[in-house]
């Protein structure tokens, strides 16, 4: 490499840095396209539309009221993924979308809701609203090349057979599309539809189109409703969730600046200017794809930051084998990215199909995090094997070769017998994991609920509170929810301002008559709110038991996906089996610690599983990608157990690491961030080392007990 060409890649890298701090501080043009400032925030971060639907039909049933919520939180995600709808009392449904101002206009788009028909032209009715999966507005061209809008309905299989039956019998004639007693469509049938996929189309506009999909979308609900109140919510949290965040991102990236220098040198230079272009290229693209982003996710990213060490220490600590095996500065760093790049991307890839998964079979939440997910790995793969590599060796062209800036000659550590111990680690893991399924049936016998779940699981209590005075979101935290957390017993408060009124609505969990009472109490007395303005109804959990079933089938099908991915590249059930275990252990070992600790168990706690998930499965794939590559160069004088422990111990330094700077991110969060963040932050650090843990001490053992049980059977 000339020394023109290290200049170039060196001038490209500072371009790089500048033109995306620019584009996240600032942004281009008069809507600042780019700017974090621009990215969608959720409820928790910026508020949003509160719309709330009164059931006309009397006494809807608890079925009822569960499908109608389902479908609607389906429906609400085209705003965003953070949506959330819930029951409120037994008769309502709320629904809060976050990043919008303008109810009026949600409610244009959303659709009034009521009741759809599909009818003949003899008036007989084919197929009702609840017939109809969805519908959508499609574009496409004409014979003449000219656009054309129509809108594809999608049915379930009942009405998939209605309306064949149906559409055989009326061709050539109108099937109406009747909403609340009003004709809004008269398509003409003109052959049979039988694949359960129907196109309307006519002479539209995108906007008639998409218009008429909205309709039909909403009416295609069990029970019909009418909207009885609107408004718009301001934040959960205050400008101090914020700023404590990002303050604790800085801090966690100057130390993890400062550890990569002092422990890999020079190349740890060239890992912290790329990590300067992953936080401003994912900031990008959260602003570039619309995403919503809620405080979890804001702490998903920091700590994803923490995870994108990972490729920079794999690579790195390549780099220093083969210098200490006397290979040359240029040839080490060659070999050492090479022989990187298949455990990168085997760990990644392994990840990202498992966010892909949770995108297209998960709700709510689940599918937000997906999306940060899948950003956080694909960026961090390009920055790790492209930017770091192009930094690292412009460095190398301009002359900077000295064998001390890139190789600090270290002891080779004696392979450590990790496998003699490995009863002792089974034996341990099997009774924490115990412990905690006791704990948790210990609980539940009590009636205290095998874990504390928060109103997001549960359900609880919203109270609508008129003070005298307009309180900010801060002055609420400081003031009034330390007294509501006092009287309620509830340390999972959850407080949104009306805009343009002096109403607070307080979320806690199910309050009996008396701790009503005494709440009402407190708020008249304590900050003169208005005790006669006061109103309270229970409401119901914002992940129902539709969403749940769907994050837990997400889950299995990413798992046995990433089972199958494992498989095929090592070509050894075993090796996806011991990962698939590990999963397992530590997700278990940290549900003991939220059963032990009694910590609310809400949206935050799906964001949690699965960040531990996706983490600790990169750890255990750098271990396998090393046995693999041990195997194939294995002597017949190399005892299986052996080359186990090498194995691990020649990757023990790149676990440590990776821990340790995760971890740090983590901390920093949970010393700085708001109770919430705390409560996210918590248990991720118990997984965190429990990831280190298992992938040292479990994972391998694993896998080694796996193999020697057959090769035992195949000798004998």
């Amino acid at each position: 490499m000339n020394k023109k060409r290290g200049i170039f890649s060196l001038a490209v890298t500072i371009l790089l840095i500048v033109l995306l701090a620019f584009t996240t501080i600032q942004g281009f043009g008069a809507n600042h396209a780019g700017a974090a400032s621009n990215i969608k925030l959720g409820l928790d971060l910026a508020g949003g539309v509160s719309i709330t639907y009164q059931v006309k039909d009397d006494n809807p049933t608890a079925e009822q009221m569960s499908d109608t919520i389902y479908k609607l939180q389906k429906r609400v995600e085209q705003y965003s993924t953070e949506a959330t709808v819930y029951q409120e009392g037994t008769d309502r449904i709320n629904i809060e979308i976050p990043g919008v101002t303008d109810a009026n206009a949600i409610l244009d788009e959303l659709g009034k809701p009521g009741s759809l028909e599909f009818k003949t032209e003899d008036g007989e009715t084919v197929i009702t609203g609840a017939d109809v999966r969805t519908a959508s507005a499609q574009s496409g061209q004409d014979n003449m090349g000219n656009n054309e809008y129509s809108i594809e309905l999608d049915l379930n299989d009942e009405g998939a057979t209605k309306f064949a039956d149906a559409t055989s019998a009326n061709v050539g004639k109108q099937i109406s599309i009747i909403y609340d007693g009003e004709t809004i469509s008269a398509p003409k049938v003109n052959e049979a539809i039988t694949g359960g996929v129907a196109y309307i189309t006519g002479d539209f506009t995108f906007e008639e189109a998409d218009n008429l999909a909205a309709t039909i979308r909403i009416g295609g609900l069990q029970l019909e409703l009418e909207e009885l109140r609107s408004n718009v919510v301001g934040a959960q949290l205050g400008e101090q969730a914020i700023t404590t965040s990002i303050r604790a991102g800085i801090i966690g990236l100057i130390l993890i600046f400062i550890f990569m220098c002092v422990v890999y040198l020079l190349p740890g230079l060239a890992s912290s200017l790329a990590l300067l272009i992953y936080t401003g290229i994912v900031f990008v693209i959260l602003d570039a794809f619309d995403i919503t982003l809620t405080l979890p996710g804001l702490a998903g990213i920091i700590l994803s930051i923490g995870m994108a060490v990972d490729a920079n220490v794999i690579i790195f600590a390549r780099v220093k084998e083969e210098m200490s095996r006397g290979k040359s500065v240029r040839n080490a760093l060659q070999t050492g990215f090479h022989k990187a790049t298949s455990a990168i991307v085997d760990g990644n890839v392994t990840t990202l199909i498992a966010a892909a998964v949770l995108q297209f079979l998960g709700t709510g939440s689940v599918k937000g995090f997906a999306q940060t997910l899948a950003i956080g790995i694909v960026v961090s793969m390009f920055t790790a094997l492209v930017i770091t590599r192009m930094i690292v060796f412009g460095f190398y062209a301009l002359g900077i070769r000295k064998e001390t800036l890139y190789y600090r000659p270290l002891k080779e550590r004696a392979p450590v017998n990790f496998l003699k111990k490995k009863k002792i680690f089974f034996a341990a893991s099997s009774i924490v994991i115990l412990a905690g399924l006791v704990l948790m049936g210990v609980n539940g016998a009590s009636g205290k609920g095998a874990l504390a779940y928060s109103l997001e699981f549960e359900g609880g209590t919203a109270t609508n509170v008129t003070f005298d005075k307009d309180y900010s979101i801060d002055e609420i935290d400081a003031q009034i929810v330390p007294v509501i957390e006092d009287i309620t017993g509830d340390h999972n408060v959850q407080t949104q301002k009306v805009a343009g009124t002096n109403q607070v609505i307080i979320k806690t969990k199910t309050l009996d008559l008396d701790t009503r009472e005494a709440l009402n109490q407190a708020m008249a007395e304590k900050f003169n709110a208005d005790e006669s303005l006061i109103t309270a109804e229970n409401i119901s959990s914002t992940v129902s038991s539709e969403m749940r079933m769907d994050a837990i089938v997400a889950v299995i099908i990413a798992t046995i996906c990433m089972l199958i991915y494992i498989w095929f590249r090592f070509k050894d059930i075993r090796f996806a089996a011991s990962a698939v275990l590990a999963l397992l252990h530590d997700v278990l070992v940290v549900l003991a610690f939220y059963a032990a600790a009694r910590i609310s168990v809400g949206n935050t706690f799906i964001a949690c599983m699965l960040t531990i998930v996706g983490y600790s499965i990169n750890a255990t794939i750098v271990i396998f990608d090393r046995i693999r590559e041990e195997l194939r160069l294995k002597t017949k004088g190399v005892e299986l157990e052996e080359l186990v422990n090498k194995s691990i111990t020649q990757t023990l330094t790149r676990t440590i690491y990776t821990s340790l700077t995760t971890f740090i991110m983590v901390a920093i969060l949970f010393i700085l961030g708001v109770s919430s963040i705390r409560e996210f932050a918590l248990p991720l650090m118990v997984g965190i080392v429990c990831g280190g843990y298992s992938s040292v001490c479990i994972t391998g053992a694993l896998w080694y007990v796996m193999k020697a049980k057959r090769s035992k059977k195949a000798a004998e």
